[in-house]
């Protein structure tokens, strides 16, 4: 079934997808993935870092695109990444305004790690979420430094 979301629904989409990343207690983090993804939604990241892209390259293999399926590696994808920035305590991530609906199922939502010293913005990227029919992700396509 194809839908359209309408305002409220963006912003909820929006607000839980960036808490999901900034969440403290691994439970609640967990619960969110499990909530807001499809039992086999994938995270693909579009454009791998250029030490991935040039070890490929080594090798002669084309650019890889690096991917994690099922709520138990995305809960470890997101924690991953919780430690890395958030945890610290020296960045956060934040919605640069609400969902865009770009087709029916189909949304982008514009991210940024903002410094929590200063707000200044550290990096930042674009995520095109394909939904279910009952609005959880199923593919999850991530473009970092594209913001």
């Amino acid at each position: 079934m194809s839908k359209q979301f309408d305002e409220n629904e963006l912003a909820t989409l929006t607000e839980r997808y960036v808490a999901m990343w900034n969440e403290p207690d691994a439970e609640n983090r967990s619960k969110l993935i499990r909530e807001l993804w499809a039992v086999d939604g994938v995270q693909v990241l579009a454009d791998p870092p250029q030490e991935i892209r040039e070890a490929a390259a080594a090798l002669a293999f084309p650019i890889p695109t690096l991917e994690v399926r099922g709520h138990d590696a995305l809960d470890r994808r997101v924690t991953r990444a919780y430690e890395m920035f958030v945890a610290p305590g020296e960045h956060i991530f934040a919605a640069r305004g609400q969902a865009t609906q770009l087709s029916v199922n189909l949304v982008g939502i514009t991210w940024l790690m903002v410094a929590q010293a200063d707000g200044s913005v550290a990096g930042g990227g674009y995520d095109v979420l394909a939904l279910d029919e009952d609005g959880r992700i199923r593919v999850d396509h991530q473009f970092i430094g594209v913001a």
